[in-house]
């Protein structure tokens, strides 16, 4: 039977075209679950009951996983488990299949017409679900899953990229897809911002000039009310950096932190850097949730580890670990000393880089006084 395209008919596949790959992320990451406990596929398919070449099949990506009956996906979990499989891989098994989901999408053809259709539009995408969907896309291995040890074929083998022409499809839906959410305005909001961003792994040469034209379109970013948009120029602008446009994260610096944006700025790293575990229908959440509603400390430990001088977004990291905290009185204090030892050190050889803008070199001043306080 030909594709069938979720929110839309079945996309014709020309005669001797292979179908397309729709469980390669998930499928990869059980296999590197099941290795890790030491089980065959044979052994594996023992403990679960089953036939080998489903085994086979799901970790290949022939037979997705995401089209699994929810009790057999349960047993395979709680059988991993029992077999001594590492618990935070079969957490990450549910982003995999979340990133499996918006490939298949992808791949089945066009966005649908109605912008709500996408499943883009259904939830803010977790940083893990993002990075499972770059594994696919650039063969990165995302840091939260172990490599595994290279076999006959070396490690390029562990990662489950798509083919060529596959990415170029996704990458291709993507920019369609961010565009539908343009022309929707503020009800394509979360699709068009989410769109974006994945279009900032795609290599192809234009990509950097059809993000900053994309960003062009967007309205500014206000400090007194919230929009949609305040989202949308953070994630391009960090999409950019990826190209080595440094220029959209200073213009957002400049234009959409302070007041609100500060708010919303905390919100969002909480959420994306796992701090914040509750699900998000939308962006919203950015400027209404509490920002005493996520573990301070967890954050600082956090971004603490992304000062560093190589990220393009260094200037937007150093902002943030100063307005977090500027906004929690005595979070330092609270702070044990290897948190505080490694902030300190980070913060000097930041000073001492010269890589840096003038405004992230005094707020890394004021952080280096108030460590100093501390110590005191």
């Amino acid at each position: 039977m030909p594709a069938q395209r979720p929110g839309g008919g079945p996309r014709a596949r020309t005669a001797g075209q292979a179908a397309p790959r729709e469980g390669v992320v998930a499928g990869r990451l059980l296999k590197i679950t099941r290795e890790r406990t030491g089980r065959t596929q044979q052994q594996l398919a023992e403990d679960l009951r089953m036939d080998t070449t489903s085994i086979q099949g799901w970790e290949s990506g022939r037979r997705p996983l995401t089209a699994t009956q929810t009790g057999r996906l349960r047993d395979v979990r709680r059988t991993l488990l029992r077999l001594g499989a590492d618990p935070a891989l079969l957490v990450l098994l549910e982003e995999a299949l979340d990133a499996d989901a918006v490939l298949a999408h992808a791949l089945a053809g066009p966005p649908p017409a109605d912008p709500r259709d996408h499943p883009l539009s259904g939830w803010v995408v977790t940083r893990d679900t993002t990075h499972m969907l770059a594994w696919a896309l650039t063969g990165v291995l995302p840091t939260s899953v172990p490599a595994p040890p290279p076999g006959r074929h070396g490690r390029t083998a562990a990662a489950p990229l798509l083919g060529a022409g596959e990415r170029r499809a996704v990458f291709d839906h993507m920019r369609a897809a961010a565009v539908l959410g343009h022309r929707a305005g503020e009800d394509g909001a979360l699709l068009r911002r989410q769109a974006l961003y994945l279009c900032s792994y795609d290599d192809a040469p234009d990509t950097a000039a059809w993000l900053a034209g994309m960003r062009r379109r967007l309205p500014s970013p206000r400090r007194d009310r919230w929009t949609p948009y305040w989202a949308d120029q953070r994630s391009v602008a960090a999409s950019l950096t990826r190209h080595g446009d440094t220029d959209a994260i200073h213009a957002f610096i400049a234009d959409g932190l302070g007041g609100l944006g500060e708010t919303a700025n905390l919100n969002y790293w909480a959420y994306w850097l796992g701090v914040d575990t509750l699900p998000q229908a939308d962006d919203s959440f950015m400027a209404t949730r509490p920002t005493g509603s996520w573990d301070g400390l967890a954050l600082l430990r956090r971004l603490t580890g992304r000062l560093a001088p190589h990220l393009g977004c260094i200037d937007l990291n150093v902002h943030s670990v100063w307005a977090l905290v500027g906004s929690r009185r005595g979070l330092l204090s609270a702070a044990d000393p290897e948190l505080t030892g490694d902030l300190g050190r980070r913060v000097t050889r930041l000073l001492d880089s010269g890589a840096v803008s003038r405004q992230s070199r005094a707020e890394l001043e004021s952080l280096h006084y108030g460590l100093r306080l501390h110590r005191m």
